[in-house]
């Protein structure tokens, strides 16, 4: 079982990191707010892991997701109890720092936790019913300083990406996502954003 992996990130994306370990290539998953405190491209970074197996057609198929510490890691594992929830709609939920998230389920703040992505009323209900009162040590998390980053940076850098790859130069890209959050300022993901881009352009 992999516990830890410390490389150089040789690919940064809103929900995933490519790690080089001396010529190996790890696929890790990252949650919006371990993203924000990953080192740059070039230096190393080390991420304690959470391994488990993805049943797919009857095949395992392994997947690691990376923390910065040990709590988080603990906390998520906490988090992926509440039934309902696995480890891909955690990783996609924690968007916000884990102190924070910790601190609205003990004091109960429904309102809150709607605000992380894919949790409604329901799930948010059903989160503070089974985890209130057993993650308060989790709110006493201090951040670390990171990099500050506006709602949806991570996804429209991999957006200008994939219009880098399809032949646009600067300028182009810049001027279609620009126009195209103007119009469309709710978009949360690549897709939408491609997808808003092409419906500008006809």
């Amino acid at each position: 079982m992999i516990y830890r992996i410390k490389g150089k990130p040789v690919k940064k994306e809103n929900n995933r990191v490519i790690i080089d370990m001396g010529g190996l290539f790890y696929e890790v998953g990252i949650s919006a707010s371990v993203y924000d405190r990953l080192n740059q491209q070039g230096q190393d970074v080390e991420l304690i892991i959470y391994h488990y197996f993805n049943i797919d057609n009857n095949r395992a198929v392994p997947v690691l997701i990376g923390f910065i510490d040990e709590l988080e890691k603990e906390f998520f594992e906490k988090f992926i109890k509440v039934s309902g929830i696995g480890p891909k709609a955690a990783l996609r939920a924690f968007d916000k720092p884990i102190s924070s998230i910790a601190q609205a389920i003990e004091e109960g703040d429904i309102a809150f936790l709607k605000t992380l992505a894919g949790i409604g009323t329901q799930r948010a209900k059903q989160i503070v019913a089974q985890l209130q009162g057993k993650v308060g040590r989790f709110a006493l998390l201090k951040e670390e300083a990171s990099e500050k980053r506006e709602p949806g940076e991570a996804f429209i850098t991999e957006t200008k990406e994939v219009l880098r790859r399809l032949q646009y130069n600067s300028k182009e890209i810049e001027e279609m996502i620009k126009k195209a959050v103007v119009a469309k300022p709710q978009v949360e993901n690549v897709e939408d954003l491609l997808n808003e881009i092409y419906r500008q352009r006809k």
